[in-house]
């Protein structure tokens, strides 16, 4: 059976159909596609055709009905949270705390997906509910199908766990697949996003939080007033008006939510283990710190690339293609739009050269073929430069990305030698985890993508995975004797290009030196 598959939410809206993955910001270059009005309800502005399929600007009042009709599909299966499909329920507004009136521009709209699917509850991974060709799973089950089916574990426990879904905000699943509810024990997501926004980070700013955190101390009074934040023994109102909060600096804050997030995981989830091997998903599960940590209890961590909500479509589409077809489905990495790779140029790119021009001290556009799943650059989307250089994070912060100097970047280091610098057990091909990074020889530091705590986000790259990225990093090393590069996202205040004119627009408006778009170079 054929399969379309979406994923309805308030932000990070996206779709797949075993072939494309579809994520919303990439077409309409706001990030995490919040350009919302001041009812939390998307503005209509059109649609688009990708691949054959309506695409729409933002998620308007009648995007459901209008364009991805159930009926047109084989198979549509779909996933929600508080605040995706039930915005269009009636019946469920006091869910979400919102009077009728305020959505007075959804008052007549037809809801397409029946109530039935909103009341249901899973209990084990791989329940699902399904009227006519409707195919339903919960928010959770959908993070933890894809996290399982992508690390090809037989025997895992898995923990997914983020902001808010519907059913759940945490769940972990041991080797039976039967679904324990840790929403109460762990409601961390939500806090951070809360106090990404006290900070000045904004929604969605818990990458900026994590970034922070080695640069501030952990506070024992603090770490009390978060902790009864998150129980619900204070209140956000009486949290922000204390006056330790008041007082404190952004990185303390930051620093003790850390360390509070890893005291609550190990209380309750170390316990829970049945085997060796754990996956995580969710937008927690981007926290690297977390992610190393749990080596302490289990002796592999898999953690996919396109973690968070905007890998919904592709943990539906799996779920649904394993239950009604029996068939083990592993999306590409690299799912974006496909005609970006017949994309030619009049100068032909030579590898040794730009390599040559990289450790030179330029810093480079890289753009290949189809676009990754997930917010990592893994190599086809990517700004590159010399992780030798000490200067190199304040000028791509400063001059390229226009945002926080503290902001760390990443090395994309040949497979074959992560060892060699840096302490970790497993190699890391999605950017998912922080580690330790090892003293070297003279000559041979890192400190263009070492933390200020001594770690580093490292994605590993092996020829099978990227062969054009780890052709560039391997001519690299012959010529420095490093075998990596410093890699960040392809981007300027704005989500990661998805076409070459984006690519060409960023280029233009930034410090960049040279931009490759596949075979071929580019020069200002």
């Amino acid at each position: 059976m054929k399969i379309f598959s979406a994923s309805f939410s308030p932000h990070d809206h996206n779709t797949y159909n075993g072939e494309y993955h579809y994520q919303a910001e990439r077409w309409t270059r706001v990030k995490h596609n919040l350009a919302r009005n001041n009812h939390n309800v998307y503005p209509l502005n059109g649609s688009l055709q990708v691949n054959g399929y309506d695409q729409p600007h933002f998620l308007g009042r009648d995007f459901y009905r209008r364009v991805y009709k159930p009926e047109k599909h084989e198979i549509f299966a779909f996933t929600t949270t508080i605040g995706g499909v039930e915005a269009l329920n009636k019946k469920k507004f006091n869910r979400l705390g919102d009077s009728l009136n305020e959505f007075e521009d959804l008052k007549d709209i037809e809801n397409p997906f029946p109530l039935e699917f909103l009341d249901w509850k899973p209990k084990k991974l791989w329940d699902y509910m399904m009227i006519d060709n409707m195919y339903y799973i919960d928010h959770h089950q959908s993070h933890a199908a894809y996290a399982y089916l992508t690390s090809k574990h037989k025997e895992t426990d898995i923990l997914a766990i983020d902001g808010r879904g519907y059913n759940f905000n945490c769940i972990f699943i041991g080797k039976d697949f039967k679904i324990k509810d840790l929403s109460k024990e762990i409601n961390i997501g939500s806090l951070w996003n809360y106090i990404s926004q006290k900070i000045g980070f904004g929604y969605l700013g818990a990458g900026k939080v994590m970034g922070l955190s080695s640069y501030g101390e952990y506070n024992d009074q603090l770490y009390l007033l978060i902790e009864g934040l998150h129980s619900g023994h204070i209140s956000k109102d009486n949290f922000e008006q204390n006056r330790e909060i008041s007082a404190a600096r952004p990185e303390e804050i930051a620093a003790t939510l850390q360390q509070f997030t890893e005291d609550l995981i190990t209380e309750h989830v170390y316990p829970l283990k049945t085997c060796n091997n754990i996956c995580l998903a969710g937008g927690v599960a981007y926290n690297g710190y977390v992610n190393e940590m749990l080596y302490e209890k289990w002796k592999s961590v898999h953690v996919p690339p396109a973690v968070g909500d905007e890998g919904q479509a592709l943990g539906t589409y799996m779920h649904a293609n394993l239950n009604l077809n029996n068939e083990y489905h592993i999306p590409n990495v690299y799912s974006g739009e496909g005609r970006w790779s017949k994309w030619i140029g009049e100068e032909k790119a030579n590898y040794k050269e730009i390599a040559q021009a990289i450790a030179d001290g330029a810093i480079i556009g890289w753009f290949q073929g189809k676009s990754e799943s997930g917010n990592r650059a893994l190599g086809n989307r990517s700004i590159l430069a010399d992780p030798r250089r000490y200067d190199i994070k304040n000028v791509i912060n400063k001059t390229i990305k226009h945002r926080e100097d503290f902001r760390p970047f990443a090395p994309s280091v040949l497979e074959e030698h992560y060892q060699d610098y840096f302490v970790t057990n497993e190699p890391s091909p999605y950017m998912s985890r922080i580690v330790k990074v090892r003293h070297n020889k003279k000559g041979k530091s890192i400190p263009g993508v070492t933390h200020l705590d001594g770690t580093a986000r490292i994605q590993t790259v092996n020829r099978k995975q990227n062969e054009k990225f780890y052709d560039l990093i391997n001519e690299f090393y012959k010529i420095t004797g490093v075998p990596m590069l410093l890699n960040t996202s392809f981007n300027c205040q704005e989500p990661i290009v998805e076409s070459p004119k984006e690519a060409i627009e960023t280029f233009n408006k930034t410090s960049l030196d040279l931009l490759i778009i596949n075979d071929y170079i580019l020069r200002k």
